[in-house]
């Protein structure tokens, strides 16, 4: 098992590249079982989540191919199998996103309730109400979900929560459904947009994308596509964080500043000059950050990827912020490893009232989630001293070699064994 091992004190600098986005890039894979052309993905980020959606479309019977960095091919034409096994879908929630298509070309699927990480309950409510709204027969028993129909039938599906999964599987089921479907209370992330463009690259009839109500009007068959994944907003806010929590000054050249929401104004507000307009975005910060309350929501709310990230940045601050985080029930958990590095920080209820220190200290600490971890990184860019980050194989699901990333902008970090 590896660990990361941060020097802080650094100020980071330089442009870097987000890459494409974890969260667009798998359901994009899961939508290649939705026709029997070959599709072409690229700008794929070379992470644990990805390497696991590979895996499972290639036990369904499908042939992927990875002919260069950040692109991968799918030829689903074989696909002969309908169950995700509990050993797949055990580690990455998005998993689930298998279940949809398979039912809408094949008629059957039996998908694992999934895993992930253990930042609250995530049920798959939703998803089960959603496909049974389009005609499907589904049952939950032994941990396993079984959806069967002949041909799934548009309907008119308004969703408990706008989750993003639920919406994800109903554009996928929907774009081969007998009819029109018209969801309400539909996810509005970019990633829900990119899914879309694809899909209609495919021949699928998709409008309202982006807003809450989503028509998708069924086709008879899909066909491949060529597809470039969209820029992963959720890294490039955590590198402009990063810059800012050392005193820094990073572009992220391939971000999307409307993608950004929320973040952009609580860093503007916390006195970072973050610059929108040129080749992608940039942030720097002089002097300790001001205190600036946060309130995580659906987007375009403060994204709940980015809570444990701005908390670090608060840790610092001048002043006392409140972040309130109103998504996961249990997403706090970085919270007593961040008091190990001195931050000052008490919880009540589903707020955390963050009280900023000149600097911190580093220590040894354990990564419990995946932004979790990233948030003791970069408290330990801003520490004093030695930080130690144990269990970074939660890093690796979502951020492809941020050790390398963060020295070309000047932050002494490295990797050894635990």
């Amino acid at each position: 098992m590896e660990k990361m091992v941060i020097e802080g004190g650094r100020r980071l600098s330089g442009a870097v590249t987000a890459g494409g986005a974890k969260n667009a890039a798998l359901p994009l894979l899961f939508a290649t079982l939705l026709t029997d052309e070959p599709c072409r993905l690229t700008g794929v980020p070379e992470v644990a989540d990805i390497n696991t959606a590979v895996r499972l479309l290639e036990s369904l019977g499908a042939r992927v191919e990875r002919p260069a960095p950040g692109e991968v091919v799918v030829d689903a034409s074989g696909v002969c199998e309908f169950e995700a096994p509990y050993d797949l879908v055990r580690t990455m929630r998005a998993s689930f996103l298998a279940l949809g298509p398979l039912v809408a070309r094949f008629g059957k699927a039996r998908v694992s309730t999934p895993g992930g990480c253990a930042i609250g309950s995530r049920p798959v409510d939703v998803h089960v109400a959603a496909l049974e709204r389009l005609g499907a027969r589904v049952r939950q028993e032994g941990g396993y979900v079984d959806a069967r129909a002949k041909r799934l039938k548009g309907a008119h599906a308004i969703l408990s929560v706008p989750s993003v999964g639920a919406t994800e599987n109903l554009l996928m089921s929907a774009a081969l459904a007998d009819g029109t479907t018209r969801i309400e209370n539909a996810a509005r992330e970019p990633e829900i947009v990119d899914l879309a463009d694809a899909l209609r690259k495919m021949g699928a009839r998709i409008d309202g994308d982006g807003g809450a109500v989503v028509e998708v009007e069924g086709v008879e068959r899909l066909g491949g596509f060529e597809h470039r994944v969209v820029a992963d907003r959720i890294v490039a806010g955590t590198y402009l964080l990063a810059g800012a929590i050392t005193g820094g000054e990073v572009r992220v050249r391939d971000a999307v500043g409307d993608h950004l929401g929320l973040l952009v104004d609580a860093m503007r507000a916390a006195g970072c000059r973050v610059d929108t307009e040129g080749e992608g975005v940039a942030a720097s910060l002089e002097g300790r950050p001001k205190p600036v309350n946060v309130r995580t929501a659906p987007h375009p709310g403060f994204a709940t990827d980015l809570q444990a990230q701005f908390m670090a940045l608060m840790a610092v601050a001048d002043g006392t912020a409140i972040v309130d985080e109103r998504i996961f029930e249990n997403r706090f958990m970085h919270v007593q490893e961040l008091a190990r590095m001195g931050a000052e920080i008490r919880l009540v209820g589903h707020r955390a009232f963050v009280r900023g220190r000149e600097r911190l200290s580093g220590a040894p600490v354990m990564a419990t989630d995946l932004r979790a971890s990233v948030c003791l990184v970069l408290a330990g860019l801003a520490a004093e001293g030695t930080t130690e980050v144990l269990r970074i194989y939660h890093l690796d699901r979502g951020y492809q070699h941020l050790d390398e990333r963060l020295r070309e902008l000047g932050g002494e970090v490295r990797r050894e064994q635990a």
